[in-house]
């Protein structure tokens, strides 16, 4: 079957009706550009979000404070009206770290306070966390030190600075062994962080660190801590080790039914999963909308093709007069069709691929460890979409002409 000479006098078709034609390929281009910018970009999201993960270890269990699901508002209400768990003790983060699967263990705490020095005076977070955060987190030291455990037990007024905001309070100079004020009172500068970027989306480098103890005592006014993040010594037993903190948590809660966890224990693999299945409802949500976009197309598609059918219908009971087959017809129409779709499909593609290259550049620009992925299903799906759009949208219109009456078209020139 010669398969220039029909895609040659689609083209002279379309060509008779630029304007018509380019905006139905500029519908086929919007949908299938959404289609790889909805892919690329859930990808490149997604290992953003894992590496943060995995930056914390595969050998961390979380423990954090969560609404029960049992309660008049259940959990997501009960947060709405400001309800704060209060149980999760850092005597319990002690007995946890006694464990024979734990190796470490810190905890945290979280506040906001102006940070003064000299003039200088900045609204900062500051975390009130354990020393063996340094260990744990991979976090490093710049200049100076981390507090000890010493400093922590008898909180002390010590502080570590993050990157950011020692450019913002000292500038060039080195603050270790300067003061500052964190709200009112006094805090001898120990340490600077080395630059390390966001995560979870805090930015790191712009807090100001501090024993949790001191932040709970002196800061916070409270008893209790938000999280811990416990280290174990054999990752092949993270589950049981899991099933171990949920059965100390509960009897130190006095919880018999899991209903009322006023606490969450989560281990890396399950975060893993967890974003996994996430990530996979909202790209196939994304995928269904941007198709809308491409079901948009189709309609477009069968418009012109309709509208041609129309205009050449004298055209195609002479052909047939002539002794053209109605395959010959059909492919004729359908061909304009696949043309119509084949070039939106490449425009698209196109698009999709730079401007999803153009995201990664942009979110790298804000600091975010962005990279830019292409899922090979993404080209997939584009030109299945470009096939399926094409043929379906398409075969229609190509039938109806295939099928007219030659003496029938004639008559209606």
């Amino acid at each position: 079957m010669d398969l220039i000479l029909p895609f040659k006098i689609a083209w002279q078709s379309l060509s008779r009706n630029k304007t018509r034609t380019s905006l139905t390929i500029l519908g086929i281009a919007i949908g299938i550009a959404a289609v790889i910018i909805v892919l690329s970009a859930g990808d490149s999201l997604k290992g953003l979000i894992l590496g943060q993960v995995d930056a914390f270890g595969n050998d961390i269990i979380q423990v954090e404070v969560r609404i029960p699901k049992r309660g008049n508002f259940g959990s997501g209400g009960a947060m709405a009206q400001g309800v704060q768990i209060t149980t999760f003790k850092l005597s319990e983060a002690n007995a946890i770290a006694k464990l024979p699967n734990i190796k470490s263990y810190y905890a945290l705490v979280i506040g906001q306070a102006v940070v003064s020095y000299l003039d200088q005076n900045k609204t900062i977070n500051y975390l009130g966390i354990s020393p063996s955060f340094i260990d744990i987190d991979k976090a490093k030291i710049a200049s100076g030190r981390m507090y000890s455990k010493e400093e922590d037990n008898q909180s002390a007024k010590v502080a570590v600075l993050g990157a950011k905001v020692q450019q913002k309070l000292f500038g060039n100079q080195n603050p270790v062994g300067q003061s500052i004020k964190i709200g009112q009172q006094k805090y001898q500068v120990i340490g600077i962080l080395k630059e390390r970027g966001n995560g979870f989306g805090l930015d790191f480098d712009s807090m100001v660190y501090i024993p949790v103890q001191t932040a709970q005592k002196l800061l916070l006014g409270i008893d209790y801590i938000m999280s811990s993040a416990f280290q174990v010594k054999d990752t092949a037993k993270q589950d049981e080790t899991a099933a171990a903190i949920t059965d100390l948590m509960r009897e130190k809660h006095g919880i018999t039914d899991s209903q009322d966890d006023d606490f969450a224990v989560t281990t890396m693999a399950e975060a893993r999963d967890m974003i996994n299945k996430i990530f996979g409802g909202i790209t196939l949500l994304l995928i269904s909308i941007a198709g809308i976009s491409l079901l948009v197309g189709g309609v477009g598609i069968m418009n012109i093709m309709y509208v041609s059918v129309t205009e050449r219908t004298y055209e195609i009971g002479l052909r047939k007069a002539i002794g053209a087959k109605n395959s010959q017809i059909l492919w004729q129409f359908l061909w304009e069709a696949i043309v119509v779709t084949l070039f939106g499909g490449l425009i698209g593609i196109v698009a999709g691929v730079s401007l999803s290259f153009l995201i990664s550049i942009i979110a790298g620009n804000f600091g975010f460890s962005w990279s830019f992925y292409l899922p090979p299903q993404a080209i997939l799906i584009a030109f299945g979409f470009c096939a399926a759009v094409g043929l379906i949208f398409g075969y229609y219109p190509a039938r109806k002409a295939a099928l007219l009456n030659p003496i029938t078209a004639l008559g209606r020139e």
